[in-house]
């Protein structure tokens, strides 16, 4: 059985993939800082933050604990998003989104790509989002943190692509979590199983970028430019 590991598994869209590798025929270990609600033999859950010291380790445990060939495919869901506060505290858990949405995923390439490139195969997966485009007064730290995400993963892609190894950046909008509560409005959501389904079929087919839904561009190519005209107006 090929074997995935996903981090971010106890909730949102990384559950729902665990659940949908699972129900495929896959072996999957999954990290996060809680337990997640999966009782499978195939299933394997450790626990570990992705922003901690020990993060680095965990995840090159889980990859050993799956036996001697690298994961055929890792996902990177885990995702944080925060509105700015310029009251008390002002910025105040800005860097803690970088170190989640990008730095942890940049550690997990670094234990993980290597195996793959030592076997000749591998598909590594990130979670991004679609604000990577965005300038977000709102939510900047998010926004960039994505940007960078994106922009990761893609340049990944080129340079491994020639060894076997398959990166791929997934784009998503609106996904039903707990992180989108927040949110007044929600334009073009989906649930967390849809967004598994766009993601099993990315293992299928292991395109470098997947924009899903694409009709979310229109309404981010019209926020993207009142921020533009904003900017040069200021």
């Amino acid at each position: 059985m090929p074997a995935a590991i996903v981090i971010g598994s106890s909730s949102g869209i990384g559950l729902a993939i665990c659940r949908r590798l699972l129900a495929d025929g896959w072996t999957v270990a999954g990290l996060a800082r809680r337990a997640a609600p999966l009782d499978d033999a195939r299933y394997a859950h450790h626990v570990a933050d992705v922003a901690a010291p020990g993060f680095r380790a965990a995840l090159a445990a889980a990859c050993d604990a799956l036996g001697p060939a690298a994961p055929a495919l890792c996902v990177y869901a885990a995702g944080v998003g925060r509105e700015l506060a310029l009251d008390d505290g002002a910025l105040a858990g800005e860097a803690d989104v970088f170190a989640v949405n990008l730095l942890g995923a940049v550690i997990a390439a670094e234990v993980v790509v290597p195996r793959m490139l030592a076997a000749g195969a591998g598909h590594f997966i990130g979670l991004s989002s679609q604000a990577d485009r965005l300038i977000d007064r709102h939510a900047p730290s998010y926004a960039a943190s994505k940007a960078g995400l994106s922009s990761y993963l893609e340049g990944l892609a080129l340079a491994c692509r020639a060894r076997g190894v398959h990166v791929s950046n997934v784009r998503f909008g609106f996904v039903d979590t707990e992180m989108s509560k927040g949110a007044e409005v929600r334009p073009f959501l989906i649930t967390a199983e849809r967004a598994a389904d766009v993601v099993a079929r990315c293992v299928r087919r292991r395109p470098i970028r997947v924009t899903y839904p694409r009709r979310m561009g229109a309404l981010l190519w019209l926020l993207r430019w009142g921020a533009r005209v904003r900017i040069w107006r200021s």
